[in-house]
This record gives C-alpha cells, structure tokens and sequence, in this order.
C-alpha cells in the first residue's frame, strides 16, 4: 500500500474516539447490556401493540369528510354497529320446511348476545316476493365499540352457529358489511406474525447465499428482531398514550419496513468490516474503521427513509397520516440497531463469526476482479449510448401505466381468494336490490327532515320504499334525525358512488336542512377523493426531501437531479411492467387508490439508498483519482453488496403476497420489482453510464466540478487498481 492509500485508511483522532463508543474493548459489552435491559423492559409492550390497533372505520377516513362527520353524529343516535345480512337461497323456491327453518333461525337470532350482536334488533326475513319466493334476508346488527373490530369474526361466527351453512339445495351466507368485516378482520388476523415469518424465511434464505455463513446470518437477524420489538414498544405507548394511530395495514408495513431496511444497513457495514478485517489484526480498530467510513451514507439512507415517512403526516386519509410516524419509528430504531447493537455484536463474537470463510490479516479480497469491474468498464467505452438506450427501455416499460387501474376495489376483488361474504352478496345481488344491507346514512335537522326525505326518494339510484328510521335508532337528537335509504347498485360499485353524489346533491339544495350523507359507500367515495389529494400533496413532498437531502450529502445540485430523474423513471417502468402483471399474469381487477402513493413512498424513499451508497462512494473516489474513474471503482466497490441489500429487500416486500388480500399483494409485488430494476438497471447501468457521460460537472457547484483530481478517463484506468487490490476507501469518510 503506497504512502497516498495508507493515509486515505486514516481516521481521525476523534472520528475513531467516536466509533470506539459503539465498539471499544469496554463499550461494546455496555452497548450489548443497554440493548438487553431495553428489551427487557419493551420486549412485553412490544406483543400488546395488536392491542393497541384502531381499525374502526374513523381511523382510515379523512377527518374532516362528510362520511366521517356522519359517523360521528350517527353515534349521538345509537351506538356504532353494522349489519350483518343472512342470505337464505333455494333456486328452485323456499319450500315450506325452508321457511320455517328461518322463522326458527330468526327467533334465536332475537336471543342472540354474544361478541355485541344485538339480537334483539333483527330485520327480516325479507322476502325476494311474496308468491313462491326464492330467497330471504336477514338482517342482524353488531355493535363496532372499541373492541368492535377485534370481536367482529366471533360475533359473526355466533350468528353462523344458528344458521348454518344450508344443505341439501338451501344456499346460507352472511354477507353485508358485517360479514365482510369478518373476512377482513381474518384475513388481518396474525398479520405479524405471518409477516414476521415470511420476512425471517427471506432474509435467512438471502444472508445465507451473500454471507454463505450460517454463523454470521445470525448477528443481523438478532438485531433486527430487536429493533423490531423496540420499535412495536415505542409504538405501542404512543398509541396508547399520545393518540397515534395504528392500524393493522401500518402494523404489518412496519415489520418489513424494518426487516428490509435494517438487514440492507447490516449488509453494508458487515461488507466494509471484512474488508478493514484484511487490513487490521485488531478487529476493533477494523469496526471502528468500518463505521466511521460506511456509517455517514447508511445514516444518510436511514434519515432519507425516515423523513420521507414523516412526509406521509401531511395526508387527508387517517390511515395514511397513522403509517407515516409508524414507519418513521421503524426505521429510526432499526438504524439504530445496525450501527450499535450489531457492530457490538460482531465485535464481541470476533472473526470466527464469519466460519467458513474468515477474513484473516492480509487475505485477498474475493471480489477484487468481480462482474461489477467489469461492467463499468465496459459501460465506459460508450456511456451515452448506454444510458440513452436504458432510459428508452424503462420509458417503454412505462407505457404499461395505460393499464393501472388505480381506481379503488370492489369487495369482491380485494380478496385473493373467495371467502362467504362475497358468493353471499353475488347471491343476495339475484334476488335483492344490490344495494341492500349496506344502506345510506342521512342525518338532517327534524324541521326540514320530510322535504330531505322527499329529495332523496327522488334521487336516480334510491330504492324510495325503503327509506325509514332503523330499530333501535333514537327518533331525534339534538334537533336532527337520522334516517337510511337502500340503494340499487351493489355497495361498492362506481354506480352506487354516483348515486351518492346525487343524493348529496339533492340534500344539500335543501334550505336550511344541514344535511349530509354518509354510510360506507359514501366513506368509500371520501376516501378515493382523499387519496387522490393526497397523490397529488404527497409526491412532490417526497421529491422534495429526497431532493435536499441528496443536495446536502453530495454538495452538488446536477447529480441530485440526475438522481432524481432516474428516481422517477424507475418509478414509472415498475408501476408500468406491474400493471401489465396485474392484468394479464394475476388477473387482478384493479388497484387501490393509495397504490401509486404507497409504492412511490416506499421505492424513492428505499430505493434512494443504493443510489447514496454508489454516489457518495463515487465522490469519494473522485476527489483522489478523478469523476470518470472514480465512478468505474465506485461501481466495483459497491456492486456486490448492493446487490445483495436489494435482493434481500425486494425479497421482504414480497413476503406481503402471502397475504389473502390484493392490495398487499400488488403493492408488494411492485416494490419488490422496483427495487430489483433500481438495484440491477437504474444504479448499476443507467447511473453509472450518466455519471460518465457527464463528468465533473456532475458535482456543480462543488469545486469538484472545476478540480477533478487525477484527470484520468476510464479506460485509462490501470489494470491493477487500488479498488482491484481489496484497498478501497470508504463510502463516506
């Protein structure tokens, strides 16, 4: 190693004064101990937090939306349930035994107690027609307290142990919102648990084919089954005492945000530790090497993911605003992890962790002629022509986005599978008024109560016999009344969502009536209007974050940009290509409306982190040789490593397609497959190659820009260079 190299492996006095607090000969047994007594103490709070989840319908409706304003004055006038509908049907016509089967069933129904059902104000049976019917409904109402939502699948359930499943030619469901509450609510039912499982399968899969060590796999998954404990602890409290908002969609975001972050950190630093194990017989100094040179850009990632999250509070959607400080602790407490806990472990279990292949003093570097050397150099020869053809292929992929049906799913097609509750409403929908079961909610002052009345029984879509004041609702509160009316398209379809614009419509022209509409497809319609503006808020937001803290890193304003352009561009290729799966592979209907925001939210935020490795590396490597080959060593010292951190990512994203729902499934599929074309494409081909092609200017205004050390282009790179001999500085030193 020449004279120049050596003291490029140089730390500062207080920069390794400040590494050795995490992994000194006495600190690392204090870091371990610390880590210990705070699992010790949140480890327990950690399992309450399903507990702690809100998934009552006010926790994801915008606050301030006419539906959610309804709910909350509907409550004035009973307490907060939904009606679970028991579709009797027989083709061929109820026979007589048929029809007093239900007669009995409803008598126990009226009986019935258990898990807030509330017998006593059972509906029905409804008659499909009064001569030779062929199907009867039977409405019996839940009570949605705080425990409602947790208790929704054995209330249901009750209800099933007296009706049964038919036989014998009688066809029994239970559908409307209460049934299909209990199929959500089942398929939520241990979501951490079976993404906990899933994620630990992926990445023990992943850490044993990049480590090839069984050994060592075991420090990371350890320290992010700590920060995952710590953080549901944090979380935990927060909900309980400063109203933070978790629901069952953030809760199982949060454990692969932080599977997938957290083992990406740990990959980098124990990348960059082997390396200073080769250099330094004391493995102290090699962690506090490690740290101090990859730590600056794994805290930068971290801070990028975390603020990006933190963006998510501007939101209208309760249950966008609730994921968005959930993440946030996530990350924060995984990052945490990775650069105390996990080099305190390494440190402790010494090089043998690494069994069977142990970095020794002055062992080769493996990877010193690997296929990422080889590609910058190649892309090197004609980087323009390489970027300009990558950029067109991801433009093309992009054209999938035509087919993005980002449009909100009906009941039917949010599930994977098939549960009771949908053949049930496609059942009901024969015979009754596909509305039924789910009706509209509408509160009016009482003085103008019969003309509101009037203006909604005349409304196009409104069944107008069916309007009337539901059993057990109170005839008046506070000079309002509450009233329902069923509509005749199915509850989530976009007919009914016109029909409700009607109907406010219509209510809202009468004076002085103060009228409003809600019920669930109004909630439905809310929450499409809510995301879209959150669409809208929210991206630029992100941008602009990402934007800044790329600008502070690099010093520079032209290669953020450049980050950003390519940022987006793999955005578009991944929502693109995934379109095209959803519609022709998976054959899903269609997307949630929070779909694009999700998946943009999670790649840049995610995604960016390669980009930082690979150009705050480049940077490094700039100012000692020069940009051009600088981004050629850059590529070859990062190439393996980030490849694994994005394999095992993409890997922990789609352990959320085991997940019975399609709205896990796609978001997962999407960021799986963006983070796999900005991990092998974009970083790798599309970044490098502009780098190239651009120069030193890259790093405007920088006096890198004007002062572009060594000078010398790519291809006059020595074959034997400081990255080939295992001697590469750090990624942020």
């Amino acid at each position: 190693m020449t004279e120049i190299q050596e003291k490029k492996h140089q730390t500062q006095p207080g920069q390794r004064g400040i590494a050795h607090l995490v992994c000194g000969r006495r600190a690392k047994w204090v870091v371990l101990v610390l880590w210990l007594a705070a699992l010790f103490l949140t480890a327990p709070f950690a399992q309450k937090l399903t507990d702690a989840q809100d998934n009552d319908a006010a926790s994801w409706l915008p606050g301030s939306a006419e539906s959610t304003q309804v709910l909350e004055i509907s409550e004035n006038f009973r307490p907060e349930q939904i009606p679970a509908v028991v579709v009797y049907a027989r083709d061929g016509g109820l026979t007589a035994q048929d029809r007093a089967a239900i007669t009995e069933d409803v008598a126990r129904l009226k009986q019935l107690t258990d898990h807030g059902v509330r017998g006593a104000e059972t509906r029905g049976p409804v008659l499909d027609r009064q001569i030779d019917p062929r199907a009867a409904q039977v409405q019996v109402p839940i009570t949605m307290d705080e425990q409602g939502w947790e208790r929704i699948a054995p209330a249901v359930d009750s209800i099933r142990d007296i009706v049964g499943t038919g036989g014998a030619g009688l066809a029994v469901h239970i559908t409307g919102p209460g049934g299909t509450s209990a199929d959500f609510s089942e398929a939520f039912e241990g979501i951490d648990s079976t993404l906990l499982v899933s994620a630990m399968a992926v990445v023990i899969v992943m850490l044993l084919i990049t480590y090839r060590s069984p050994t060592l796999l075991l420090v990371p998954l350890v320290s992010v089954i700590a920060a995952l404990f710590t953080a549901q602890a944090i979380i935990y409290f927060l909900a309980q005492h400063a109203g933070l908002t978790v629901n069952g969609q953030s809760a199982g975001i949060l454990t692969v945000l932080v599977f997938g972050a957290g083992t990406d950190y740990a990959l980098l630093l124990v990348a960059r530790y082997r390396e200073e194990l080769r250099r330094h017989e004391d493995r102290h100094e090699a962690m506090a090497l490690a740290l101090h040179r990859a730590g600056p850009a794994v805290i930068a990632s971290g801070l990028t993911v975390v603020l990006s999250m933190l963006v998510l509070l501007a939101a209208e959607m309760n249950s966008t605003r609730g994921l968005g400080p959930v993440a946030a602790i996530g990350v924060a407490v995984a990052l945490i992890a990775m650069i105390t806990l996990f080099p305190a472990l390494l440190v402790i279990f010494g090089r043998w962790i690494f069994w069977p292949v142990i970095p020794h003093l002055g062992t080769e570097n493996p990877e010193r002629r690997g296929i990422w050397a080889r590609m910058g150099r190649r892309i090197s020869h004609r980087p323009r022509m390489v970027w300009v053809v990558t950029a067109i292929a991801l433009a093309v992929c992009s054209l999938g986005l035509i087919q993005l049906r980002a449009e909100g799913l009906s009941n039917a097609d949010a599930f994977t599978d098939k549960p009771d509750s949908i053949t049930g409403q496609e059942v009901s929908a024969r015979y009754f008024p596909a509305g039924s079961g789910d009706p509209l909610v509408i509160v009016s002052n009482q003085a103008q109560a019969v003309q509101v009345g009037r203006a909604v029984a005349g409304t196009e879509g409104v069944v107008p016999e069916s309007l009337g004041l539901p059993p057990g609702t109170k005839p008046s509160y506070d000079g309002k009344v509450l009233f329902e009316a069923t509509m005749t398209a199915p509850a989530d379809s976009e007919s009914a969502k016109q029909t409700v614009d009607r109907v406010r419509d219509a209510v809202h022209a009468v004076p002085d009536a103060d009228a409003q509409v809600g019920g669930g497809t109004a909630a439905l319609l809310d929450m499409d209007r809510a995301t879209t503006h959150d669409n809208i808020l929210i991206i630029p937001l992100v941008l602009l974050v990402v934007l800044l803290i790329l600008c502070a890193l690099l010093r520079a304003l032209i290669a953020p940009l450049l980050l950003i352009g390519t940022v987006i561009l793999s955005f578009t290729a991944a929502l693109g290509i995934s379109a095209l799966a959803f519609r022709h592979l998976f054959d899903y209907a269609g997307e949630t409306t929070d779909f694009p925001l999700f998946v943009f939210v999670f790649l840049v935020a995610l995604g960016i982190d390669y980009n930082i490795f690979l150009t705050t590396r480049i940077r490094e490597e700039a100012a000692h040789q020069g940009t051009r080959p600088g981004v050629v060593t850059g590529l070859a010292a990062t190439g393996a490593v980030i490849t694994s951190a994005g394999l095992v990512l993409a890997g922990t994203f789609a352990a959320l397609g085991t997940l019975p729902m399609v709205a896990f499934a796609e978001i997962g599929f999407t960021v799986a497959l963006g983070v796999l074309l900005d991990t092998f494409i974009v970083r790798s081909v599309l970044v490098t190659s502009l780098f190239l092609d651009v120069g030193p200017k890259v790093w405007w205004p920088h006096r890198l820009a004007r002062e572009d050390g060594g000078g010398a282009t790519a291809r006059e790179l020595p074959p034997e260079s400081a990255t080939q001999r295992g001697e590469q500085p750090g990624l942020g030193g």
